[in-house]
């Protein structure tokens, strides 16, 4: 079997010379160019696995290499090599489909590292048929995205085309749109689908205990460290890491997360040096992140870099032909659960009720209202009085009490939110609402992102 072939573009003899010898461990065959010409007649003569491109070339761009690239329709996996600080430029590449992005100096280990996740990454395109054969894993995440309106065609599409990169992605939408649902798409038909998918809901943890939770921590380094303890970051290594609601990060951590991902290495908290990961990152938010960046709540340089690749999670409003479909797969999976002979299939009573029926909580909102409606209605149909939606349709009787006449002003609730840090749960029990009744007043009076 042939060795994988790499084209390393760099005009530094000395780097190129470096490369070349730190691949030849990992048994590929190395051509190298100094420029953008000299590749561009490699490329002509033969087609490589990977390709390694310095940015900055005597005749060019390494972006301009890029692009011609992805015209072209070539297979290759490219690592661009940056400047140190030029994150601009590592992103713009990732945006023009650039595999990974290096940063000068490039260690040995870090390089061996980005071209051996390339190698995986690029095994489909060999003409070998067991490594041609279609991952039934992809499939069946992808199916998990339900719909054929061209809004989720568009979702599954994204998720195809950006799944087999480094690149960040992330994913805006309402809650309840079914964002992890996804981040676990992406992972399950990347290359990386077969190490760890770690989700953290950034919001739920407390903030002085978010360091010690995504690097973990040395034994002592605090009261209660009884011993070291590995954080997600690590946990994650050679998987996906989906940092969910990141907008609710405080400054201080969003400094940290923005160096994890720059310098692809995380410090457990009491440690002396810094630790590898070799991380894909999916980030997620249900909140504007682009008015916090303005408003100064989020920083400018890491939205920058986890906003590589946008994702938007449709409102299920945004796309009400697919609800029956949803509506079947849901009442399909509860059925599986609760170990029924066959789902319930829906009355055209209770799918038009279903049609009138704003969802404020989306996709979730239609999970919680089946379930219930399995649970006190079992039988082979569900009809629209199954539905209880006088009631749910504004989530509960205690919303529909005082439907006409908002409880709090806008900016009263807004004020409200803002100081829990937009952690919904935690401003209803101080409320004394119940969460439905939270989340359609934030529908009612825009608050809802």
């Amino acid at each position: 079997m042939n060795a994988p072939a790499v084209l390393i573009v760099e005009d530094e003899p000395d780097l190129r010379q470096l490369y070349a010898l730190t691949l030849a461990k990992v048994g590929t065959a190395v051509d190298q160019a100094s420029d953008v010409a000299h590749a561009r007649q490699c490329l002509q003569a033969q087609r490589y696995s990977v390709l390694i491109i310095d940015m900055r070339l005597p005749d060019g761009s390494g972006l301009e290499l890029l692009q011609e690239l992805a015209r072209a329709g070539r297979p290759e996996r490219a690592i661009v090599v940056t400047a140190y600080g030029s994150a601009d430029n590592a992103v713009q590449a990732l945006k023009a489909g650039a595999f990974d992005y290096l940063t000068k100096p490039v260690s040995p280990a870090r390089l061996r590292q980005a071209v051996v996740a390339a190698l995986q990454a690029s095994a489909p395109l060999s003409p070998t048929p067991a490594l041609a054969a279609p991952d039934p894993s992809h499939n069946d995440a992808l199916q998990q995205l339900v719909g054929d309106s061209e809004a989720m065609q568009a979702v599954r599409a994204t998720v195809q085309r950006v799944a087999r990169t480094m690149a960040p992605v992330l994913i805006s939408g309402e809650s309840g749109t079914g964002k992890e649902l996804i981040a676990r798409a992406l992972h399950a038909c990347s290359h990386r689908a077969s190490g760890p998918f770690v989700a953290v809901n950034c919001g739920a943890i407390p903030p002085d205990l978010l360091e010690s939770e995504l690097f973990g921590h040395k034994r002592g380094a605090f009261t209660g460290a009884s011993a070291d303890r590995v954080g997600l970051f690590q946990a994650a290594h050679g998987g996906t890491l989906f940092l969910d609601e990141v907008a609710d990060l405080p400054l201080p951590m969003q400094v940290k997360l923005l160096r994890a991902l720059q310098e692809r290495a995380v410090r457990p908290v009491g440690a002396v040096a810094e630790e590898p990961v070799d991380v894909r990152i999916v980030s997620a938010t249900h909140k504007a992140l682009a008015q916090l960046v303005q408003a100064g709540q989020f920083r400018h340089d890491l939205y920058y870099r986890l906003n590589v690749i946008p994702i938007h999670a449709p409102a299920l409003r945004e796309h009400p032909d697919d609800l029956p479909a949803i509506a079947a797969a849901i009442l399909q999976r509860l059925a599986q659960r609760e170990r029924l002979p066959a789902p319930p299939r829906l009355t055209e009573a209770a799918l038009a009720r279903l049609r009138r029926h704003p969802f404020p909580g989306n996709v979730r909102e239609l999970e919680n209202l089946l379930e219930r409606a399995l649970a006190l209605h079992p039988g082979p149909t569900l009809d629209a009085e199954a539905l209880a939606l006088d009631a749910a349709a504004h989530g509960d009787a205690e919303i529909a009490a005082d439907h006409d006449d908002a409880p709090l002003t806008r900016a009263e609730l807004e004020a409200r939110l803002q100081r829990n840090r937009w952690n919904q749960s935690r401003t209803a029990r101080e409320l004394g609402w119940t969460l439905a009744k939270l989340r359609y007043w934030m529908q009612r009076l825009g608050l809802a992102a």
